[in-house]
């Protein structure tokens, strides 16, 4: 079922009172790959009563007291992405549409969101339930952060938002536990993955530079930084303590990592994998298109891109689901109503990630001053794309699936690494799994910038191009790589692009037109390194351009 959104709908499931509600910046799409989806079947699945308020309208209480108040507490979140990324553009222009909003007019969704819907609920229910802060934009807002639309340090999202609870990275287990420990009227100050509000220190904790020397210190910044991102990972992480005003900000250690079986347990619950009937009279929500019929193999990335923050939200540790899970969800789709045989999507942040492993990190957690990617595949990185092929065999054969796509990023480096499967997995992804076009995203091709966004180098591209229209000429079709790139990143100037748009047409023979401005999004080492303008491995100083006009220069510069 879907879970409630109206009064009507709260009748009609014969519940007079919902113990969680769940607050969001998206329209509700009852899918796996929506996180309040996720996090309300997860409750339900508990035996908890759970309601949705998504995209409340900011000036009126009709929508955010229409399900009246939880019994245990308020779920807040800005939606799957960061509102302040969601509503502005590179270049601070104001972006016109939005995915995840009904009409797809971007008119629904708040600045700042996770902020400005906690003070809506603090407006309209006096001394209410606590509020728990969550998502992509409280994980990564959680410390002193750079906040690229003010071009300043804020403090932590939780002391602005005035919550009593911050969950961060994957909230499955934290919110059960926090609902858990509010049912016996006790404190969730001590469950894994969430922050919380102190007036006294945390006694065992690491200490950060607090908010206010962040804000006047770059070197200060930095070092908080360096520290924060080291304590990320569920086996390694010590609990973080930093001063914000006369109070303190404590993160506890991160959740623990969910197992197979869990991750096949979260994905097997019964989502609609369709928008809400309330959200759905409102117009087409464009995001249901992609993920409607696509499948999650697997969380977290070893790649580790300095511009990405997938790492500090799902982590460095590849979580599989196991293939049985993968298909039983593949059936499912198969049988949906207007399902025309493509499977839209197998994968993960990066797919070809699927079922690799690394023994060292399952046995002692991720290496704290080692990248797995970095320039070379790490030797404890046993990279195979065994059970991918054999995984995406096996969805083929499903009665009723014509066509099993790959459209999530693929990392070609590692394709190379893997001698024994790697040219096999290549050989399927070509002739079984293009929609015509495969997407990839080098984002550079200058050694000097790929460097700095810790991406591989350009001769694996070129390897992998060679590769793959070989194959496409072989099996007789007409087939296109796209070509994701990014401009602006830190270290790149005019000169980079120069000498990038050489090689895109000499060597590539492309013309490229995805290509996007860098955004320097909360908590990550490319915004470290945008705010410091210093290569924080080396400390050497790096160009960083800051002016809107020549940010778009350097993108006109490949795209004309």
């Amino acid at each position: 079922m879907f879970i409630p959104t109206t009064k009507q709908e709260l009748e009609k499931a014969g519940w007079n009172e919902l113990d969680v509600i769940l607050v969001s910046g998206d329209a509700y799409i009852d899918s796996p790959f929506t996180g309040v989806a996720v996090i309300g079947q997860v409750l339900m699945a508990k035996g908890y009563k759970v309601g949705i308020i998504a995209q409340p309208a900011m000036d009126s209480a009709v929508d955010i007291t229409r399900l009246g108040a939880p019994r245990l507490f308020w779920g807040v979140s800005s939606g799957s992405v960061d509102s302040m990324i969601s509503n502005f553009t590179p270049v601070k222009k104001r972006r016109k549409s939005d995915d995840f909003t009904p009409g797809g007019i971007n008119n629904k969704r708040p600045d700042r969101a996770v902020i400005s819907y906690s003070n809506l609920i603090r407006q309209y229910f006096k001394n209410t339930k606590p509020i728990v802060i969550g998502g992509i934009e409280a994980s990564l807002r959680r410390v002193a952060h750079f906040d690229y639309q003010t071009e300043s340090i804020r403090k932590s999202i939780l002391f602005d938002a005035k919550a009593d609870y911050l969950v961060y990275g994957m909230g499955e287990k934290a919110v059960v536990e926090i609902a858990q420990a509010l049912e016996k009227n006790n404190s969730a100050e001590n469950v894994r993955g969430v922050c919380y509000i102190s007036k006294e220190i945390k006694q065992g904790y690491l200490e950060l530079p607090s908010f206010e020397e962040t804000q006047k210190d770059k070197n200060k910044f930095e070092e908080m930084f360096k520290v924060f991102y080291k304590n990320n990972e569920p086996h390694t992480a010590k609990g973080l303590v930093q001063k914000q005003d006369t109070r303190y900000l404590i993160q506890n250690p991160p959740a623990l990592y969910p197992s197979t079986a869990e991750l096949d347990y979260y994905y097997s619950l019964p989502y609609e994998r369709d928008a809400a009937p309330f959200y759905k009279s409102m117009g087409e929500i464009k995001a249901l298109e992609t993920i409607r019929f696509s499948i999650t193999t697997h969380r977290g990335c070893y790649g580790e891109c300095n511009f990405c923050a997938i790492t500090v939200h799902q982590g460095r540790e590849i979580i599989n689901r196991s293939e049985d899970s993968i298909v039983k969800e593949g059936e499912k789709i198969a049988t949906l109503p207007g399902f025309k045989g493509y499977i839209m999507d197998v994968g993960g942040p990066t797919a070809n990630m699927y079922g690799t492993a690394c023994g060292l990190k399952e046995k002692k957690g991720v290496c704290i001053n080692k990248k797995c990617l970095s320039g070379k595949v790490c030797e404890s990185l046993k990279v195979t794309h065994k059970r991918q092929v054999e995984l995406l065999r096996r969805l083929r054969k499903i009665k009723g699936v014509k066509k099993v796509f790959v459209a999530s990023g693929i990392r070609y480096d590692l394709i190379f690494r893997d001698e024994e499967f790697g040219m096999e997995y290549m050989e399927e992804i070509t002739e079984h799994h293009v929609s015509g076009q495969l997407k990839i995203a080098p984002e550079h091709t200058e050694g000097k910038v790929l460097s700095l966004m810790s991406k591989p180098g350009s001769e694996y591209l070129v390897k992998f191009k060679s590769e793959f229209d070989r194959l496409s000429r072989k099996i007789g079709k007409k087939q296109f790589l796209t070509y994701y790139f990014i401009a602006a990143h830190p270290g790149c100037s005019e000169t980079e692009m120069l000498k990038m748009k050489t090689f895109v047409k000499t060597v590539l023979k492309i013309s490229p037109e995805q290509v996007q401005i860098f955004t320097p999004s909360p908590s990550t080492y490319s915004t470290l390194m945008y705010y410091t303008e210093k290569n924080p491995f080396d400390g050497s100083h790096i160009f960083v351009e800051k002016e809107t006009g020549k940010k778009e220069k350097q993108k006109k510069i490949i795209t004309d």
